[in-house]
């Protein structure tokens, strides 16, 4: 039944063809990433990785390398075949936005100073 609903939501994102360069994370899109990924970025299913809360250097990365064929997988590679550079951005910028259960310490935090002995 998942993998009827990730060819499903390829097929979609497929027939919707290119959109226009300055086209943002639309519902649709976003709608599209949900059915594996949960609207919110929070996976619907642990074999799926959750996208909330992520940089979205990272995403913007993955997601080129998909459409590249870079990464391999025959489903995300399908999902960013049509995806514009614009597209690519709204997406990671809108997921990365998102709260969710990644945690990224702050590296500019300071040290615990060290016991005196």
């Amino acid at each position: 039944m998942n993998r009827l609903l990730m060819l499903l939501a390829a097929a979609t994102l497929l027939a919707s063809g290119p959109a226009a360069a300055g086209d943002a994370a639309t519902p649709e899109k976003v709608a599209i990433c949900a059915a594996c990924h949960g609207a919110d970025g929070k996976a619907v299913m642990p074999i799926y990785p959750h996208l909330a809360g992520q940089y979205a250097n990272y995403l913007e990365h993955a997601l080129r390398e998909y459409r590249s064929g870079a990464r391999k997988n025959p489903v995300m590679g399908a999902q960013a075949a049509t995806l514009t550079d614009a597209e690519i951005h709204a997406l990671a910028a809108y997921f990365s936005a998102q709260s969710g259960p990644l945690h990224t310490p702050d590296v500019h935090a300071t040290a615990p100073k060290a016991a005196a002995h």
